[in-house]
């Protein structure tokens, strides 16, 4: 499995100017390139290298590498929508490899610019550390606030995967970020104080509108964006760990396409439109490989209103969003769990739509788990 961890230059004030020079001439560059390759509608590499490469090198003065690299990244960005020529912010990244980026050791790397090749100290932390041992291809410079990192591309080795008995089901959610079939919530409430508090200034700063107004919403930006990611890590973490522990899988509900499926009332929708869903499951989708752990992807169509134990289907079951109650037995608990019961219900008992990993998990029948075979489940 393919990792990237981001490190840190540490670059003099002249190596700073140096890298920062490179990245504007190479993105100016690209936008050169951008015009041939609209121009002629083509995105084949090979076709615009033999139309711009002389070009480019005598008039960016860029190494015949970087050359190519640009070439590179400008047909990938027009592959994305040939009716829209491509444009590049300068301080785009630029895609190094093996013959302009190279590693002295893991506290220095030598990576080429417009004045040659500079050797530069890297800063990094011990969960870096421990993978930078395994390099692999590419790297990516990254210009942020003033400052260098390389996005370097690790060879992580994925463990075998360990058979299993049995299935973890997860329900994400928004009120709740996710809730297992253990009946452990991760409650979303403080993800949600922190996008409210947040809105609330960014909409006080839209209305000052000064320079230094601009400059703050900038970075509320980016603090929200750190502190979701951060949350989902969190979660994620736990729930692998979990299903590790006890030699389970982990059924999860395949919401592609929910957004444009669901619609919410107005005042809810920078509350729907900022659920982090599908970062939390990649989270735990490339956690579970790493740890050896099965995950499932179920339909999710049903899940919070069909019964667990007797298996009627009635919308009638979910008189609030916290509360289940089945109408004709009885049953109560909490809805979210609920919808994480019958996650793992249908990873056991129906064929999963998708299945990560080489080893399947040994699935047993309806009735080895109490409950009724659920062909309602998918629909029928």
């Amino acid at each position: 499995m393919l990792q990237t961890l981001m490190v840190k230059l540490s670059p003099t004030q002249e190596q700073h100017t140096a890298l920062l020079k490179t990245m504007h001439t190479f993105n100016k560059a690209c936008d050169f390139i951008a015009e041939t390759a609209f121009s002629i509608r083509s995105a084949s590499k090979f076709k615009l290298q033999r139309i711009v490469y002389r070009q480019v090198r005598e008039k960016f003065g860029l190494s015949a590498q970087l050359t190519i690299r640009a070439i590179a990244k400008t047909c990938e960005a027009y592959k994305r929508d040939k009716n829209i020529k491509p444009t590049f912010k300068p301080e785009g990244a630029i895609v190094y490899d093996q013959r302009i980026l190279s590693w002295k050791g893991l506290e220095k790397v030598s990576i080429v610019t417009l004045k040659g090749r500079i050797e530069i100290p890297v800063l990094f932390g011990s969960y870096q550390k421990e993978r930078l041992k395994r390099i692999r291809g590419q790297a990516d410079l990254i210009y942020r606030k003033n400052e260098f990192y390389l996005a370097v591309v690790v060879d992580a080795p994925e463990p075998s995967k360990f058979a299993v008995t049995d299935v973890l089901g997860v329900d994400l959610g928004i009120v709740n970020l996710a809730v297992d079939s253990d009946g452990q919530i991760f409650s979303g409430a403080k993800v949600e104080n922190v996008r409210k508090r947040l809105a609330g200034l960014r909409s006080t700063l839209q209305s000052v509108g000064t320079k230094s107004a601009k400059r703050h919403l900038k970075k509320l930006g980016c603090h929200e964006a750190r502190f979701k990611r951060d949350v989902n890590h969190c979660v994620s973490k736990v729930i692998v760990a979990k299903a590790k522990d006890t030699v389970r899988a982990i059924a999860l509900e395949d919401l592609s396409g929910i957004r444009k499926a669901v619609t919410v009332r107005k005042a809810q929708r920078s509350r729907s439109h900022s659920w982090g869903f599908w970062q939390l499951r990649s989270f735990i989708e490339y956690k579970s490989v790493l740890a050896g752990v099965t995950v499932f992807l179920v339909n999710p169509r049903g899940t919070s209103h069909i019964c667990p134990k007797c298996s009627h289907n009635e919308r009638a079951n979910r008189p609030s969003r916290d509360l289940f109650r089945c109408v004709q037995c009885g049953f109560s608990d909490h809805a979210d769990r609920v919808g994480a019961v019958n996650i793992r219900l249908r990873a056991l008992v129906n064929k999963p739509i998708a299945v990560y990993g080489e080893v399947k998990a040994k699935i047993g029948t309806a009735t080895e788990y109490n409950c009724k075979p659920m062909n309602s489940f998918m629909g029928n």
